[in-house]
């Protein structure tokens, strides 16, 4: 809320000159961001969270304030083909996504704080108006050691049309995992959003809902096939920031997982039946 508050004081609305797909480094969904004319586009993000939470399992910091881990992002997007219209219809896209938290006694390897370093890179094709697919690949690796590297290659998918199917937002990505532990991961999603002002640029409010598996062991050795849902509500202002696109967004979710992936949380995440999950990010595109 501090961050909200200071960034109203120097920031205007902007309205959307076009949007590039672009693709979450943690689970390969895709989203659309919206950016400035011209065929390369920057994007910077940095969120706060109240635990690190992947693919509905404990990753390395449980669902409280204990650490408060945060996440600093850098990417970007590049238009390779247009339409006549001036529509991108292939785009480059990429970013390194990287974690921060108050270390533990036992990590000992420098830098004791930087402990999640996720790269990306993708080519999205956008075949029509709200259509998006993708393929991407993913490098993963932990700076001070508390995991080892894996590598992952997805498809990933997302409709935003103009009709009641684009309306939820559907998307759904596909996951293989060609080093580390082994194993195969699906999502799908929904993610309706209702604005809260007639305001081209104004307040959104969104209901994610998502359901993923981890297959043939993904989440860790004999573990076989572990299911989660989540839910939830996000606000989100457009903003201008420097020249920038932004968007300032706060989210809660639920979490919900079976037995078995609960089980994997030991020793130092939780059992519960519901785990809450709360981001504020701030996100900036050129």
């Amino acid at each position: 809320m501090v961050l909200a508050a200071t960034l109203a004081c120097v920031v205007t609305p902007l309205a959307s000159a076009q949007t590039v797909p672009f693709i979450d480094t943690e689970d390969a969904t895709l989203s659309e961001v919206d950016v400035g004319g011209g065929a390369v586009h920057p994007i910077v993000s940095f969120d706060v969270r109240n635990g690190d939470y992947a693919r509905g399992a404990y990753d390395d910091d449980d669902a409280g304030l204990g650490r408060v881990p945060v996440h600093v992002a850098i990417g970007g997007a590049a238009v390779l083909k247009r339409r006549a219209d001036g529509e991108g219809t292939l785009f480059l896209t990429g970013q390194s996504s990287n974690g921060f938290h108050a270390p533990r006694s036992d990590e000992r390897s420098r830098p004791r704080s930087w402990y999640e370093s996720n790269t990306i890179v993708g080519l999205a094709w956008r075949p029509v108006a709200g259509l998006s697919a993708a393929g991407a690949y993913a490098i993963k690796a932990s700076p001070n050691g508390v995991a080892g590297t894996t590598h992952e290659a997805s498809l990933t998918f997302l409709y935003t049309g103009k009709d009641a199917v684009g309306f939820f937002a559907p998307r759904f990505a596909a996951t293989t995992r060609t080093k580390g532990q082994g194993g195969f991961y699906t999502i799908v999603g929904i993610a309706p959003a209702f604005p809260l002002t007639r305001a081209e640029d104004g307040l959104t409010f969104t209901v994610p809902v998502s359901v993923g598996a981890g297959w043939r062991s993904v989440y860790a050795a004999d573990s076989g096939d572990r299911v989660y849902g989540s839910a939830g509500m996000s606000l989100a202002q457009p903003l201008t920031i420097a020249g920038a696109k932004a968007s300032l967004q706060g989210e809660i979710l639920a979490l919900v997982r079976d037995r078995q992936l609960k089980r994997l949380d030991t020793p130092r995440g939780t059992t519960a039946s519901i785990v809450p999950l709360a981001t504020i990010s701030i996100a900036m595109a050129w």
